[in-house]
């Protein structure tokens, strides 16, 4: 079992949520489990933070990437490490998720292509709720996504997922999102390639000190999950030559732009 954990600046909270993880996984885990932390682009000490819980827990170890690559970006390149490992997931740097809803997650994840954790289904622990306004602008988020690829998902956008690597290794070249709209772009492929989606509840906490800026990743997401819906539609081949534009509006956002995709 591999699990991801994307980090840009996460000094303050990376060493508390890997201890948590770590722990967790190697008294409640029955196999092999590895934890990669995918450093990328920090301007602090996050892997200084990183390395020395490596030294306390064998089972995790880091992979550096010098650019801010975002989330999408940091777990496409994380991906590529599965490696063995029969089930893959990723969970926030922040730790919201508890370490116990992830071993059941795992198990899901045994029976279904792959185990979305969800704050929006029945038996779900909301043990601190986000603010109103970051409330108000996840279930906008959610009707349009709702709207665009009718999936049928309640929570898209909790931070914490398991996939089988057969799964993994089908939608890996249909992966291109690199910011926050990623899990929307893996839900969709993996929906595609025919694969079983099971959402299962989490025992989740919003902690403070987000990066998430609301106005600008809000417009990100959006342009996002609209250009994944043009990648599938029969006009994508036409816009091709505005990619040099919509590369200048996502760095004009200071955000990582779409990587090309195979299709």
């Amino acid at each position: 079992m591999l699990l991801l954990i994307p980090a840009y600046n996460e000094q303050e909270r990376i060493g508390p949520t890997l201890r948590r993880y770590a722990a967790a996984f190697r008294d409640g885990y029955p196999g092999r489990f590895e934890i990669v932390v995918v450093v990328n682009g920090c301007r602090d000490h996050t892997l200084a933070v990183v390395q020395e819980v490596e030294a306390e827990f064998p089972s995790i170890r880091h992979l550096v990437i010098p650019e801010r690559v975002g989330k999408g970006g940091a777990l496409i390149e994380g991906l590529k490490l599965a490696g063995e490992a029969d089930i893959i997931g990723y969970a926030d740097a922040d730790g919201a998720t508890a370490p116990e809803s992830l071993l059941r997650l795992v198990e899901v994840c045994r029976e279904y292509d792959c185990a979305v954790g969800s704050r929006r289904v029945e038996g779900a622990v909301i043990r601190l709720s986000q603010p109103t306004h970051r409330i108000f602008a996840s279930k906008v988020f959610h009707a349009i996504v709702e709207m665009l690829f009718g999936m049928g998902i309640k929570d898209t956008q909790c931070g914490a997922k398991f996939l089988r690597r057969e799964a993994a290794q089908k939608v890996q070249s249909a992966l291109h999102i690199a910011d926050m709209a990623f899990d929307v772009n893996l839900l969709y492929a993996l929906k595609r390639a025919g694969c079983t989606l099971r959402e299962a509840p989490v025992d989740w906490t919003d902690h403070l000190g987000s990066k998430v800026r609301y106005f600008r990743t809000s417009l990100v997401m959006f342009l996002s999950v609209v250009r994944l819906r043009l990648v599938y539609s029969p006009f994508y081949r036409w816009l091709r030559p505005l990619r040099p534009l919509e590369t200048w509006i996502y760095l004009s956002l200071r955000t990582p732009p779409p990587r090309e995709m195979d299709r």
